[in-house]
């Protein structure tokens, strides 16, 4: 797999290429890039998957949508798919203003593309009320073959980034997860927090450093898989603001690892998000607390225990 860089170019007619923004990678880019490997076997060609660095919308209409993942972690999923190039294009405004025809003879000209494999309901170029038919007249006129994917039609149909972003940002992680076909990630370094866990034999890990546009699941407590320093464990995790411990309004990330004890203050860390446990509330007294935890603890190591059987 070869990650291409700006200044990288490709042989005229050597590759079937297909672009998107690819957020989240979830199943129905997962049925994009399958068809494009497979056309490009069939033709003798390279396969190639052309990114965006940046979401259109943040070029256009400014930072206020958040992503599923990071440029790195979005590159990482989509290497894992094993296609021949991968390659990340920069979107600006001036790239928007394109008509389709300017963007495809881009692509060709660029990553020599035979052959364009556009996403079911995909759209590009200036002019969005172009259809797959005129797409498939301007491919003519370029020398490209321009070819719908089938539509993923699994059994969390329909599926895309918008709808997966809706799902972590009401609690819905497991949902989310058979989209993505893997758990939602959230990744950040372990920081010092307020100390209280310990005192009540839940001590945890304060998550921080997090990238701030990366989409946070709704408040409350999750069964969670935790990577760290080489480790994947159990555990269970609290967003929110501790209102049982009167900590304020700051939000907290905190993750309790199941039979876990070392240091780990400053490590990178990362959060894989299995299934909503509960909403956050105020409890009467730590006691109260500890048993909520308690029982969260033990249903955690349930819904854990199932998704390690089905692994």
């Amino acid at each position: 797999m070869n990650r291409l860089t700006d200044a990288d170019r490709l042989p005229a007619g050597t590759t079937v290429a297909t672009i998107g923004m690819f957020d989240g990678v979830h199943q129905g880019h997962a049925t994009l890039i399958e068809a494009l490997k497979s056309e490009a076997h069939a033709r003798g060609l390279q396969s190639l998957v052309v990114t965006f660095g940046q979401h259109p919308q943040h070029v256009l209409h400014g930072g206020g949508l958040k992503m599923l993942q990071t440029l790195e972690q979005r590159l990482s999923t989509l290497e894992s798919f094993a296609p021949d190039h991968l390659a990340v294009l920069e979107f600006t405004r001036e790239l928007s203003q394109l008509s389709s025809e300017d963007f495809m003879r881009l692509l060709r000209d660029r990553y020599g593309i035979a052959a364009l494999i556009v996403g079911y309901n995909h759209r590009f170029g200036h002019n969005r009320n172009e259809t797959f038919a005129d797409y498939v007249a301007t491919g003519h006129r370029l020398g490209i073959d321009v070819i719908k994917a089938p539509e993923y039609l699994g059994e969390y149909a329909p599926v895309s980034s918008t709808i997966v972003r809706g799902l972590i940002a009401s609690g819905k992680v497991d949902d989310a997860m058979h989209c993505m076909g893997r758990p939602y990630r959230l990744e950040g370094t372990v920081v010092h927090g307020f100390h209280n866990g310990r005192g009540i034999g839940f001590p945890t890990a304060n998550i921080g450093q997090l990238d701030p546009s990366i989409i946070l699941p709704h408040n409350g407590a999750y069964a969670v898989l935790v990577h760290v320093c080489g480790h994947t464990l159990q555990g269970m995790v609290n967003l929110g603001n501790r209102p049982t411990l009167h900590n304020g309004t700051h939000l907290s990330i905190e993750v309790n690892i199941f039979d876990f004890d070392d240091d780990i203050y400053g490590q990178p860390i990362a959060l894989d998000f299995i299934k909503f446990l509960r909403l956050e509330f105020k409890l009467g007294s730590i006691e109260e607390l500890r048993a909520q935890l308690t029982r969260d603890r033990d249903k955690s190591r349930a819904i854990l225990a199932n998704i390690n059987n089905e692994e």
